[in-house]
């Protein structure tokens, strides 16, 4: 009877395992909802929570940001699809260790910040200084960093600003204001977690009318010079029309020749030389001859 028992058990088993789907985990519609991975479950509900770790060269192609890795959240599964919302960034630590070096200073932050759109997360900055700094300016730094953060999350929404910190504009929005107190090397944000989805429906402004004509009055504007320059280098033919005939004739620039050199006299050839000087020792002698 026991062994009886036991291989019903795993039938069991080896049926669970069969039952198993393959389900497809998409990005969020910050990253065009792009496919990331793939994963089994025996059933869709068991999905909800899982995380995934993505690097975000995957999803954009480009090398220069292979040392950022995303993680996403799923919450929802639909049709052998698993949706999923951004759950936070962190960098690699091979990347953070190249840019610490000895006899710098490392200025670290962490700060909560809300978005335009309800939504609450957690910002971790840091800042390195090319030599060691005293605590004073590091407190300071530390409030530039704040300030900022904060002040960027209340004017954008949670994808907005995401966007600016995986895009390093938040970093270099502090490094602006950091330098009148000392000249900071780098400041990158290497750490953000959500502790709050959005809670309102922020709708994007459509540009309006006179919007919309003022920036094509601004294009217009810079592409003037670039026409007129073509203008004058590409200058066509004159037209001029005849009174009497009234027929229209181009009238092409006058090229200067250039003139002409007179030629010199050919030089009389030797033979014609000698006869005069022969001619003029006669002459010599007839009058010698004739005085006496």
């Amino acid at each position: 009877m026991a062994k009886a028992r036991s291989r019903t058990a795993v039938r069991k088993v080896k049926d669970r395992w069969r039952a198993k789907n393959w389900y497809q985990i998409l990005s969020p519609s910050l990253f065009d909802n792009v496919p990331v991975a793939e994963t089994l479950a025996d059933a869709p509900h068991s999905l909800i929570g899982r995380v995934t770790e993505v690097s975000m060269q995957d999803l954009t192609n480009d090398f220069r940001k292979s040392h950022i890795k995303l993680y996403f959240k799923v919450d929802k599964v639909e049709e052998g699809n698993a949706h999923t919302h951004f759950e936070g960034h962190t960098l690699t630590s091979d990347y953070l260790r190249r840019m610490i070096r000895r006899r710098k200073s490392r200025i670290d932050g962490v700060y909560d910040a809300e978005t335009k759109d309800g939504a609450y997360l957690r910002v971790k900055p840091f800042a390195i200084t090319e030599k060691r700094i005293q605590n004073s300016q590091k407190k300071l730094i530390r409030e530039i960093m704040k300030d900022t953060v904060l002040k960027e999350g209340k004017a954008k929404t949670l994808n907005e600003f995401l966007i600016d910190t995986l895009d390093g504009k938040i970093g270099s929005e502090i490094y602006k204001n950091c330098k009148n107190i000392y000249p900071v090397k780098r400041i990158e944000v290497y750490k953000t977690e959500i502790i709050r989805l959005p809670t309102v429906v922020v709708e994007e402004k459509k540009p309006s009318k006179k919007e919309e004509a003022e920036e094509l009055k601004e294009v217009e504007k810079k592409e003037s010079p670039k026409k007129e320059k073509k203008k004058k280098e590409e200058k066509k033919p004159e037209i001029k029309e005849e009174k009497e005939t009234g027929k229209k004739v181009k009238t092409e620039k006058k090229v200067k020749k250039p003139k002409e050199k007179k030629a010199k006299p050919k030089a009389k050839p030797k033979s014609a030389t000698k006869t005069k000087k022969v001619t003029k020792k006669k002459t010599t002698t007839s009058k010698k001859k004739a005085s006496k």
